[in-house]
Parts: structure tokens; C-alpha cells; sequence
């Protein structure tokens, strides 16, 4: 959740408005409180039950922030909140399940959703989502997800990031009007966390934002020669042996 949160917030100039799609846990959502100059967190989630179980359950996740003053919570589609919403956001931030057949989300990762997403950020807005595994032999969400993204945004740039948990080296991707993170260098990243951010960072510091935005070279490659665009008509879904779609 340092990787889905930090490297957005950190290279915008002064995020004030975030939004969070999803992340019904509340690790995003801590991660974004602990910005200082954060005045409102809205986090968008489908599924009340998710949220409420994760407050009883998950305190180490949350850490409280879903009690943070600051915080506003929604229980709907996120998708359908972007249509609706009028105030624009500093960076709006994608932690969905994946695209998968029969699930809730795989319409929240199409050209169309992406270019919704665009017109509710502000001038130097910033969009950071995750985007699947980067395993060798299963590429083809996280390079669609990232061609896709470049029909919206002028600035795409893939990363990954190793997460424990999952054990393997995880995609996301962060899309901006103009911004770009490779110009942050790293006693600059430093810099902006020791001003901006609250309590000690375990995983993101200046060193780690240049090695998670230099991909390796299979990656590279493969983002490189993926024509296949992803919208609402032919959405993306990834599919599972054995699963029925009702």
C-alpha cells in the first residue's frame, strides 16, 4: 500500500484532495492520512460489509483510519460516483480486485472509465491504480491495463513493486497530465516525505522510487508490443478454470 500511495502523492506539488476506488481494508486509505497536507480522503467502496468486517477485524490494516476526521466514506460504484461528482481531485487512487470474469470491477479498467477518471483530477492531477501480476507467464492484464491507460493519459508509467504477501513482484501504474516521477530524484523524494508525511516509511524512500519505475527488460518488451486497447464493448476479464458466470 506504500507503492499503490506514495509515489502519487509524494510527486504531486501539494495533494489536498485524494479519492480511493475500492480499498475496503483501509491500507490505502491509511496511507493517504499519513500525507499532512491532506485535507479530505474519500474512499469509494462497493461493499459496506467489507469496510465494517475490516474495522472490527483488521485494526492493523486501517489503523484507524476510517475514523480519521478527515476521511469520507461512500458504500457505492465507484465508477458511477466519477459521473456524479463535481469537485475534482488532486490524485485519485485505484485499489480494485482484478478484472475478473463474473466479478464487480473488470468495468473499472477500461479507456472509458480511465478517461472519466482524467476529467475528475485536477490541472496536475494524478491517477495511481493496481495492475495485476507481473509474473512472466501471465502478462497480458498488466500490459493491456497499461496501453489502455495511454488512450486517456498523455503520461503513462508503469512500475512494480515485490509484495510479500503475494510473493511475487506486483504491477501498477501511475498515469498524469504532465508531471513525471522520473525528474523526482531521490534526495528529492526524501525530502518531500520527511516534510510531508507522518511516522517512518517501511518500503518507499528516494532509492526505491527510482528502482520500482526501471522495470526489467521482459517487461519492458512486453508493455512494448501489447496492441490490445480495453474498453466497455470488450472489456477485459480474466478467466479461472472451472468458473461459471451466472
Amino acid at each position: 500500500h506504500e507503492a499503490i500511495v506514495h509515489p502519487a502523492l509524494v510527486l504531486h506539488p501539494g495533494p489536498v484532495r485524494v479519492a480511493i476506488i475500492g480499498g475496503g481494508e483501509g491500507s490505502a486509505l491509511r496511507e493517504v492520512l499519513r500525507h499532512k497536507g491532506v485535507k479530505k480522503a474519500v474512499m469509494i467502496d462497493l461493499d459496506k460489509a467489507v469496510v465494517d468486517c475490516a474495522r472490527e477485524y483488521l485494526a492493523p490494516f486501517h489503523q484507524g483510519a476510517f475514523s480519521d476526521p478527515r476521511t469520507e466514506l461512500l458504500y457505492q460504484d465507484g465508477r458511477r460516483y466519477l459521473e456524479e461528482v463535481k469537485e475534482p481531485f488532486d490524485v485519485i487512487i485505484i485499489d480494485l480486485t482484478c478484472p475478473t470474469e463474473g466479478g464487480p470491477s473488470y468495468l473499472l479498467f477500461t479507456e472509458e472509465f480511465y478517461r472519466l477518471v482524467r476529467k475528475r483530477l485536477t490541472d496536475q492531477g494524478i491517477l495511481a491504480l493496481q495492475a495485476d501480476t507481473t509474473s512472466l507467464v501471465a502478462l497480458n492484464t498488466y500490459t493491456t491495463i497499461t496501453r489502455t491507460l495511454k488512450e486517456a493519459f498523455p503520461r503513462v508509467f508503469p512500475y512494480a513493486a515485490f509484495v510479500p504477501s503475494y510473493a511475487m513482484l506486483w504491477g501498477f501504474c501511475l498515469a498524469a497530465q504532465g508531471l513525471d516521477p522520473r525528474d523526482l530524484g531521490p534526495g528529492e523524494v526524501d525530502k518531500r516525505i520527511s516534510q510531508r508525511v507522518q511516522g517512518e516509511l517501511r518500503y518507499y524512500d528516494g532509492i526505491t522510487h527510482q528502482a520500482i519505475f526501471n522495470l526489467p527488460k521482459y517487461l519492458r518488451e512486453a508493455i512494448k508490443k501489447q496492441t490490445t486497447v480495453n474498453r466497455d464493448n470488450s472489456p477485459l476479464k480474466e478467466k479461472y478454470p472451472g468458473f461459471k458466470e451466472k
